[in-house]
This record gives C-alpha cells, structure tokens and sequence, in this order.
C-alpha cells in the first residue's frame, strides 16, 4: 500500500488525545452537572451523594485499610469464577463444535442449565456449598461459562468448509486442523466470548456478594446500606465499574494484537 493510499485511509480517524477526550466528555459532563445540583441542594444528598462526597470516602476507606482487602477478595473471586467457567466453556463448545454427536448429547441439558437464572440457583449451592468460597466461585463460574461456550461454538461453525477441504489435501491431521485452522479462524468470536464472559463474572460476584458474604466488595456495599451510608455504596458501584472497564481494555489489547490480519471496518 502507497504512503498517499495510507494517508487517505487514517486521515480521517481521530488521534489518540481525541479519543481520549470523545470518552471523557460524557462522563465529564455528568459529574459536573451532578456535583452542582447536589451543591444547590437540587438533589438529595442522602439518595445522591455528590462525587466529592463520594469521593472523600473512597479516600477514608483507602486510608482506614478496609477498601484493598475486601477488593483483592473479590478479584481473586471473579478471576476463579471466569477461569472455572469460561476454560470449561471453551473445552466444551470446541468438543460441540468439532463433533455432531457431542452436540446431540451435550447441547440440549446445556441449554437448559443456561435458562435457570443465577438467584435460582443461589439457596441451592449455599445448602450444598456453604456460605465459603466454594459457592461464590461456582456461582461466577455459572455465568462465566456460556457466553465462551456460545461463542466458541459459533465460531467453529461458522468455519468455511473449503478450508478444511484445503487441510485435508494439504495432510493436515486432525489436531493440526484444529490448532492451525479451526481456532485462529474461530477467534474473533472465542475474544468476543471472552468479552461476555468476564462482564458476567463481574455480575455474578456482585450477587454472590451481596447474597451471602462476610468479605469484598459487595459485602462492603451491603453493610453500607444497612446503615444508609450511600457514598460508601456508590464507591463500590465505581469500583466494580472501572474493574470491568480494565479488564474489558485488556482483553481488548489482546484481541488487536491477535488479529491484526483482519481488515476491519473501523468507523
């Protein structure tokens, strides 16, 4: 490609501090509009605390040691719940994909399983698992495993049937089709179901936490409500927000670098 090509085609993408400002400007907006309708008293300061309020006691709670520990829990929950759930999901929905018969035996008790909503299931594992970690994992990992199940399987279906004609003559054998075709040509979908599935380990934690917990962040958040301190509320909310904006930005990172051979359209 031509230098002047190149040049036609990133003019008109906007630069780095542009981006960065388009992403703030919303939020931007919203804060300041917030802090001075609370400053006026337009607001409720006990319903909406504003965000310097808010923000006092997301210092008070750093300082005072309580807010690290309780967030450092929840993490390691949420990353044990996702890689439970989403490394079985992505065992299982290559083996549907790859083979019919797995999927005449397996797929129909899945779906079933993914209509039953999380809170359904939540006295049963607390009578089977106790209040510990055990049930809080599984309940993550619950969520965790169909959005790369899904995904995983999609992708692999939705593999051109000429590629594997073309790995059969090139000798490819069967676990070679797999690492060397199927799943670099499934990948968009499995990075996508990866997306999904650390979003709803995030949720998951959060009603594993606030259900029946005595540490983390959602135990934080419900010990706040019960004596009606609302900033220390809204300081969980954010944490948890910004926790799945990172690791959302992460598996981004990794999704530009894995697929950097496709052509996308960009916007």
């Amino acid at each position: 490609m031509t230098n002047q090509a190149m040049a036609v085609r990133t003019s008109g993408r906007p630069g780095k501090v542009t981006t960065l400002g388009l992403g703030l400007l919303l939020p931007g907006t919203v804060l300041i509009l917030w802090q001075t309708l609370g400053h006026y008293g337009e607001i409720s300061e006990m319903l909406f605390p504003t965000p310097y309020t808010i923000a006092e006691s997301f210092v008070t709670l750093a300082a005072s040691g309580d807010l690290w520990p309780n967030f450092r829990i929840s993490l390691v929950r949420a990353l044990s719940g996702f890689l439970l759930g989403g490394g079985l999901g992505l065992l299982l929905g290559i083996l549907v994909g790859l083979f019919r018969r797995s999927e005449k035996l397996l797929d129909p008790s899945l779906q079933m399983i993914r209509m039953i909503p999380s809170l359904a299931v939540v006295p049963l594992f607390i009578l089977w698992f106790g209040i510990g970690e055990e049930s809080k994992v599984l309940l993550i990992a619950k969520g965790a495993f169909f959005p790369l199940y899904i995904n995983t399987f999609m992708g692999i279906r939705g593999v051109d049937n000429k590629l594997f004609e073309v790995s059969r003559v090139l000798g490819f054998s069967p676990i070679k089709q797999v690492v060397r075709l199927v799943l670099p040509a499934a990948l968009p979908n499995i990075i996508l179901g990866v997306r999904l599935s650390l979003g709803l380990s995030w949720l998951g934690l959060v009603v594993a936490e606030l259900i029946a917990s005595t540490s983390g962040i959602g135990y934080m958040m419900s010990d706040a409500r019960q004596f009606a301190d609302t900033p220390v509320v809204f300081v969980g909310i954010i944490i948890f927000a910004i926790a799945g904006l990172v690791s959302d930005s992460i598996v981004r990172y990794i999704e530009r670098r894995l697929l950097r051979w496709q052509d996308n359209y960009r916007g």
